[in-house]
């Protein structure tokens, strides 16, 4: 039986997307959500081929998954394929400027719905991982769902859950955890889950 998102039905579209990730040879995986509202941290995101298991698992599993963008991408006719591949446009203005801020309003707004974010921030090899997905969980008071782009065992979706409690180094913990055997579609560019450095005079939220 498929994965599906809780009250969730299969429909024909759904049963069509199970079947291509299938046909492809991957598998939807979605572990049991405990609530309704999430942060995705999708990764390893190390190539643009990550798009396409990303969006079917989304129409697979019925998955409230979005993802935001700056509101000028979201003017016609652009603007009709990223609200139809979940895209959800967001104004800084309205939070002064800070982009968490923003990205909390429309969590808080929304009765369900997964977040998601490459907090890897390129598809190339970086340090750390950006950190703006944690203070969205942790400011939203929601948890931070662990969602694989696992090239290695053709599986995607989300692998478990992690409850940011403010202790950004043991949360980071769980999150490698869950990602311990996940290999992107370029695992030369894969970035080690650890957080940026907190900057001076506080952490970064970015």
């Amino acid at each position: 039986m498929p994965a599906l998102w809780p009250g969730q039905r299969p429909t024909v579209f759904s049963r069509l997307a199970t079947l291509a990730l299938r046909v492809a040879g991957w598998e939807a995986v979605l572990a049991p959500p405990p609530g309704r509202k999430f942060v995705g941290a999708a990764a390893p995101h190390t190539h643009n081929a990550d798009f396409w298991p990303g969006i079917f698992w989304k129409w697979a599993t019925r998955a409230p998954a979005h993802f935001v963008a700056k509101r000028e991408l979201f003017t016609f006719p652009v603007g009709i394929f990223m609200r139809g591949v979940g895209g959800m446009p967001v104004d800084r203005r309205r939070s002064g400027g800070n982009f968490v801020d923003a990205v909390v309003s429309i969590i808080e707004r929304e009765p369900e719905i997964v977040m998601v974010v490459a907090p890897e921030g390129t598809r190339g090899r970086a340090e750390y991982w950006k950190t703006g997905f944690y203070y969205m969980a942790l400011e939203a008071n929601v948890p931070i769902a662990v969602i694989a782009l696992d090239w290695g065992r053709r599986r995607v979706g989300t692998l478990g859950y992690v409850t940011p409690t403010g202790d950004i180094e043991a949360d980071f913990a769980q999150i490698r955890t869950l990602l311990a055997d996940v290999r992107g579609h370029t695992p030369g560019n894969e970035t080690p889950a650890v957080p940026r450095p907190a900057v001076a005079g506080g952490p970064s939220k970015t």
